[in-house]
């Protein structure tokens, strides 16, 4: 027993190591790409083409002066920063980042916990974000965070919705809440994407939605809210916001390719590879492989799309997105009823 908790200690430093510094360099590929699109070069000065600028940030970041408001709640203004961090990572506990490794004749998950529940902890989890927003805008005692905060809880709580009736469709077909089993199931081509496009689409609209990234930034929208419901924060406080929001799209870039794109599954792999563990490891280079492709697609969509009016946003979600989730759970009823394989 002794063993066994080690193991998953050193698993959840392992994964939450991975999870902060794939967001720490999510902030440096989000400039190269924009320097790209932009035809412009990013940064190139800390160090080789740039690549120590994320330790810069982190070394400015810490170095500046924190401030707090005298008119803010003390308690609430640091807690909200420390929520937002916390759900943020504690979301990659249940993603299968493999299958099992053998060594030494003892079998090793590379998930930190298979719960039957999964998929509800995911949402549960991601649901306990808005807290962090919203506690941290109403906190500042300033109007434009405040605003910031109410557009940011209003459109999370509202995509929430429409993102939990496209997973709906995805455990009717699936039939089992475990994402591990989930990624289990989508071994060679039998990946989810083939029978739920239309959820696929959903879910990943709603994923930009949530993490509050362009075009649907309307809570940072420097236009007319200054910073949004981060305006009064500085230092680490600040960073902790900016930071989860790397670490939520990297996350849900996991999510994505887990649910949707077979997670740690590639067609014809077995056929090459014949050493058990070297297909496990192979099959999470994959992962990741699919993972960084999601996230250039996030940031690929930040600059190229305006961003919405707050009237677009909410029509969006309610008048479109759900009644689409809706047709797409009757959809999945009727193809499943007409092939058997419910009653």
């Amino acid at each position: 027993m002794l063993s066994y908790i080690i193991y998953k200690a050193i698993l959840v430093v392992i994964v939450f190591s991975i999870t902060l510094v794939a967001a720490m360099y999510s902030t440096y590929a989000e400039r190269k790409i924009a320097g790209f699109l932009q035809d412009r070069l990013g940064p190139n000065r800390a160090g080789p083409f740039g690549i120590l600028q994320p330790v810069a940030d982190g070394v400015k970041m810490f170095m500046k002066e924190e401030m707090i408001p005298n008119v803010s709640n003390k308690f609430l203004f640091i807690l909200g920063p420390s929520v937002a961090m916390f759900t943020s990572l504690m979301t990659g506990a249940v993603i299968p980042w493999g299958t099992s490794l053998t060594i030494a004749g003892h079998q090793y998950s590379l998930q930190v916990a298979d719960v039957n529940i999964g998929i509800l902890y995911l949402l549960g989890v991601t649901s306990v974000g808005v807290y962090g927003i919203m506690i941290g805008g109403w906190a500042s005692n300033n109007k434009f965070a405040l605003l910031g905060a109410l557009r940011a809880s209003s459109q999370m709580i509202s995509y929430e919705v429409a993102l939990g009736l496209s997973i709906i469709a995805l455990i009717m077909t699936t039939g089992t809440l475990s994402i591990g089993e989930i990624a289990a199931q989508q071994h060679g081509w039998h990946w989810n994407i083939l029978y739920q496009p239309l959820g696929f689409l959903i879910f990943i609209i709603c994923a930009f939605a949530e993490t509050n990234r362009a075009p649907f930034d309307l809570p940072e929208c420097e236009s007319e809210l200054i910073g949004g419901y981060h305006t009064e924060y500085s230092s680490m406080k600040l960073g902790f916001y900016l930071f989860a929001e790397y670490t939520n799209m990297f996350i849900s870039s996991a999510v994505i390719a887990t649910l949707y794109f077979g997670g740690y599954n590639m067609p014809l792999l077995g056929r090459f590879v014949h050493d058990p563990n070297a297909l496990v490891l192979l099959g999470t280079f994959f992962l990741f492989c699919k993972i960084c492709f999601f996230i250039f697609l996030f940031m690929w969509v930040r600059w190229t799309l305006p961003r919405f009016r707050y009237d677009q946003l909410m029509n969006l979600g309610w008048k479109g997105l759900i009644p689409l989730a809706i047709l797409n759970i009757a959809i999945t009823g009727i193809v499943m009823w007409i092939t058997g394989k419910i009653n």
